[in-house]
């Protein structure tokens, strides 16, 4: 690799680091906001725990595609779903952050890049299906262990991300569960 290729590689690294800062809506079980890194670690960590479930996948290319998906909000940050608009272009602008993030990259990497994050936005691959619905269900887990504020709205799971979960027989039975454990704290929630 030449020096120029690692220098821009350095910086691509040095400016990515920016996505620690960003949080989420979701909180820890200590009651700390989340932060777009701290998700994206737990859901590769998903992803590592499955994998023996998920035939006819690219590993490699599944956790690539989980390490890229959510770096375009280092820029721009995180919009919570329950607030999303569809005039508000989410994806475009996300796709926008991330070519300005990926610029000292050389032309090889940016176009792998994109290309994986192209896939799990428009679920173009087998791989891009299965991150998608982990993604969902990565949230969802920390929604329900978060300490949250009162003003939660826990019924919004039951229904977020769906149309992911259900495109593979794992991903359904996990979302069973989870949906169970969310339902738990909505009833919890009632009597509070």
């Amino acid at each position: 690799m030449k020096t120029e290729e690692l220098i821009g590689c350095i910086s691509f690294i040095q400016q990515a680091e920016q996505l620690k800062d960003v949080l989420r809506s979701a909180y820890t079980s200590s009651g700390r906001q989340e932060s777009t890194a701290a998700h994206t670690w737990r859901l590769c960590l998903m992803a590592m725990v499955f994998e023996q479930e998920f035939e006819d996948i690219d590993f490699a290319k599944l956790l690539k595609i989980c390490i890229i998906h959510d770096l375009g909000e280092a820029i721009s940050g995180d919009i919570p779903a329950t607030e999303q608009h569809p005039d508000q272009n989410k994806a475009a602008q996300e796709r926008a952050d991330l070519m300005t993030l990926m610029e000292p990259l050389d032309e090889v990497r940016r176009n792998e890049f994109l290309t994986l994050w192209d896939e799990y936005e428009q679920a173009s691959s087998p791989e891009a299906v299965m991150v998608k619905g982990l993604d969902k269900l990565e949230t969802i887990i920390q929604h329900n262990q978060g300490m949250n504020p009162p003003t939660i709205n826990y019924a919004f799971n039951l229904s977020y991300g769906n149309q992911y979960t259900s495109q593979h027989p794992l991903l359904a039975t996990l979302r069973q569960l989870i949906d169970e454990d969310t339902r738990r704290h909505i009833e919890v929630n009632k009597s509070v």
